[in-house]
């Protein structure tokens, strides 16, 4: 049997993470496994102000007044989304036009034919109001990415200020929102 040799010469040097400090030490081109500077990304949950990246390489919190800076700013971006998401919708509502009403017969419980009325309702494609929500669409999905993406730090307190901001961001913009309640859906 043939012996294979292997240059344990150019190997690089563990890795090796402290859990206390928050980062990855060792060597810094080990196949794209490290983030910048030397920095892993958690894969579990943890509450720590050290060495936290947050969306952009730049983006380091390092003390907790960073932290509550970074939650600060992250319970605003979740509100927002939420208002911004609401706010689309009370838009499309306003600028619908192409109103048609659609009548078709339903068969009654006792034998009868009733006329069941829908409202359908359009917007013209080249159009400001498209072309604005269209826009706002855009912006609500590179939030909605950068909330997943604060997320996924698995920073504790970051996730918590996404879910609190996502939380009263809903409560402050949801109560416009309109519900339409068909009282023939027998099926809630």
């Amino acid at each position: 049997m043939a012996h294979l040799h292997h240059d344990h010469g150019t190997m690089p040097p563990p890795m090796v993470t402290d859990p206390h400090a928050g980062h990855t030490t060792g060597h810094e081109g080990s196949g794209g496994h490290e983030g910048h500077e030397g920095m892993m990304m958690k894969m579990t949950f943890y509450f720590g102000c050290k060495n936290v990246e947050l969306l952009f390489a730049g983006l380091v919190i390092n003390t907790p007044g960073e932290m509550v800076g970074a939650c600060i700013g992250v319970f605003l971006l979740a509100a927002f989304y939420e208002g911004l998401k609401i706010g689309r919708e009370v838009l499309l509502r306003r600028n619908q036009v192409n109103v048609r009403y659609n009548s078709m017969p339903v068969p009654g419980a006792d034998g009868t034919v009733l006329m069941e009325t829908h409202k359908t309702v359009g917007q013209r494609m080249l159009s400001l109001p498209h072309l604005f929500q269209t826009i706002l669409h855009v912006i609500q999905v590179v939030v909605s990415y950068f909330l997943m993406l604060v997320f996924m730090t698995y920073n504790g307190y970051l996730c918590i200020a996404v879910a609190a901001g996502a939380g009263v961001g809903y409560f402050l913009f949801s109560w416009r929102k309109a519900v339409v309640v068909d009282i023939t859906e027998h099926c809630h």
